[in-house]
Parts: structure tokens; sequence; C-alpha cells
């Protein structure tokens, strides 16, 4: 259907996807340069941008330790105070650990309210004067789940974002897993948040991609004997291809740009997981080599769980 499937580059994993913007701001901020590292963000393009730039922030380990030194030298700017609020709720996450909730420790949970209290506080700040800051109030989406408020008020939250831009893709992402039943929500919800999305997004969005994650977290939920049958349906394998049809698949797209790699992983081990070996082909082909901690750091080591995905789907399709 889409041609054989090229030689792809030794895997390996690589927080900056390949984009020189987002590995010259990752670079400043590890060397505290952080003049430099603010004439990086404020080149973002649109709000999507700024947003994948800002989870390159919060994968830097250390910035609370010295992002005071930045806000007290630019007092009149907020941009450090979001910088310092946004690396907070990734620095919360860390404290929590990766694991369900009856894995993890008081003192593990103790920590993670604390930092997310923490970092809604700098997000606070940011919005008191500029209320239309849309990373501050998509940072607050995060929050929310990790910090379980109300329905009505988390819906709000995510509102707040899309009112100002309609097609934010972190916010709809972190929407999305605070409507998983893991958190606050239900499969029925998750799912009816996704296919809602990806119905009004355009051709080649990358909010299509929320449909592959629907499935992955429906089948993470499922026991290992249902869990492995989830993916033989029909249904599934026709939803996963017609979300990739309008997005990684669309003649148009071109797999490049800022967040692109883990949006289009999850559609890589989705098909994988469904056996719809020719369509995991073509999205392999397409990440060429790139591994990205999400979604395969969700089974184990990322470049392990990468390879063994990638040469199972290889092998298996030349056998079809």
């Amino acid at each position: 259907m889409w041609g054989f499937m090229k030689r792809s580059k030794a895997p390996a994993l690589d927080p900056t996807y390949g984009d020189p913007h987002r590995k010259a701001l990752i670079r400043a901020l590890e060397k505290r340069r952080w003049k430099f590292a603010r004439e990086l963000l404020t080149m973002a393009a649109d709000p999507d941008e700024m947003a994948f730039l800002m989870e390159a922030v919060g994968g830097v380990d250390g910035i609370q330790d010295w992002i005071g030194e930045w806000i007290d030298a630019e007092p009149d700017s907020t941009l450090p105070v979001l910088v310092a609020g946004c690396h907070a709720v990734h620095w919360a996450w860390e404290a929590r650990g990766g694991k369900r909730a009856k894995y993890t420790t008081a003192e593990q949970f103790k920590g993670f309210h604390e930092r997310l209290h923490y970092a809604e506080s700098l997000l606070e700040k940011v919005l008191a004067r500029e209320p239309d800051n849309v990373t501050a109030r998509a940072w607050l989406v995060t929050s929310a789940r990790g910090l379980g408020v109300g329905a009505a008020e988390a819906r709000e939250r995510f509102e707040a974002v899309t009112r100002l831009h309609p097609g934010h893709v972190v916010a709809h992402e972190q929407r999305l897993q605070y409507l998983c039943a893991k958190w606050s929500g239900s499969h029925e919800e998750m799912f009816d948040f996704a296919r809602g999305a990806a119905a009004a997004a355009g051709p080649y969005s990358l909010l299509h991609e929320l449909v592959a994650v629907a499935h992955f977290e429906r089948w993470e939920a499922t026991d290992i004997e249902d869990g492995n049958a989830y993916f033989d349906s029909d249904e599934v394998r026709a939803e996963l291809l017609a979300a990739a049809e309008s997005s990684i698949f669309h003649p148009d797209y071109v797999p490049a740009g800022p967040g692109w790699a883990p949006r289009l992983a999850i559609f890589a081990l989705t098909f994988e997981l469904a056996e719809e070996f020719d369509a995991a082909a073509h999205a392999f082909a397409l990440l060429d080599g790139m591994v990205t901690e999400w979604p395969w750091q969700v089974l184990g080591d990322p470049v392990e769980k990468f390879t063994a995905s990638r040469d199972w789907v290889a092998t298996n399709r030349g056998a079809a």
C-alpha cells in the first residue's frame, strides 16, 4: 500500500526530535544560559511551537535551582516565571514517579502535590499579568489532572486554552489524560473526547493522534489476556487507519516540525499492536530510527522496545 520500508537509521533516543531549535534550548538551559534561552523561546512562531519547546524545558534537570536568578534579573518579564511554572509541573511528576497510584507512596504523593501547588502559583502569577497567556493556561490543564480538581473546573481550564487557540495539541493531550479511567474519567469520556477532537481537526492535524492514544490507554487498562485481544478488532483497526490517513499518512503531511515524533510514534506502536504491519512499517519508516521516551517507556526501555517493535513489524510484514 505504501511501498517497501527503507532501511532505517540505528534507533537512538533523541529528546530534541532532530529539531535544532529544541536542541539549542535544551543546551542553553543545561548551561544556565538564560539570556540565550529567552531569545530561543521568544522565537516560537505560535502557541503550539511554544508548548513543544516548553515540553523540552520540563525535561531539563535542575532548573528550579537557578531560575530565580533569571526572575530577579528581569522582574518585568513573565517569561522566566512561565518557564519556572511549566518546569515545576514536570518536576512534580518526578516526585510522584511513573507508577500507578496503588504503587505510589504517601511521601511521593505529598511531594507531588506540594510541587504542583508551587507550579500553579507561578502560572497564576503569569496569568495575573497576561490573562491570555496560552502556555500558562495549557500547563494548568496538566496540573488539574495531578491535583484531581473537579470535572467542571478541569473542563473550564481546557476551554480557556481552546478559546484562545482551538487546536492546541498539548492541551488536548492533557485533557484526554484527565478523562482516562486511571485518572478522573472513564473509557467512554476518553473516547468521546478523542473522537470529537479528531472529527473537528483539519487534515494532517496532529490532533488525530488522540484516537490512537485513546486506544492505547484502553489497551493498557485491560488485563493481559483481554489486552492481547483488544486490538484484534476490525473496528479498532479501521479507526486507527482512518486517523492516520487524516494525519501522518495524508499526502500533505511532512514528518517534521516541533513535537512531531512522539505523536507519530503512538501510531507506529498501535499499528504494531493491531498487527497492521503495512501501516506500522510506514510509520516506522517516517520515524527513521527516531526514538522518543513516550510511548515506548510505558513498555520498558524506549530504545529496546522501539527496536523490537520495528523489527517484529519488518519480519511479519515480509512474511505476509
